[in-house]
């Protein structure tokens, strides 16, 4: 299958793919990344592995990182 990590590994080799930042409030760390001027891919949370809130901010924002902001699952 292609999946999007299939294509870095394809197009980059080996090396690491994204980061990601655990976070108690993604909402709020979005608005204040918008609000400072940050390039987002996601500017609302998607749904990822496992249920949890995520969003992605652009490489071009961090250096060339990919970062992933996830805030898990509130319980039930």
């Amino acid at each position: 299958p292609e999946s999007p990590i299939a294509k870095f590994l394809e197009k980059k080799g080996q090396g690491i793919h994204h980061i990601a930042i655990g976070v108690e409030d993604i909402d709020r760390v979005l608005a204040e990344l918008k609000a400072r001027g940050a390039r987002l891919i996601n500017e609302t949370p998607v749904v990822g592995a496992g249920g949890k809130r995520i969003a992605f901010v652009h490489p071009a924002a961090t250096s060339g990182i990919l970062l992933e902001l996830s805030q898990a699952p509130l319980p039930r």
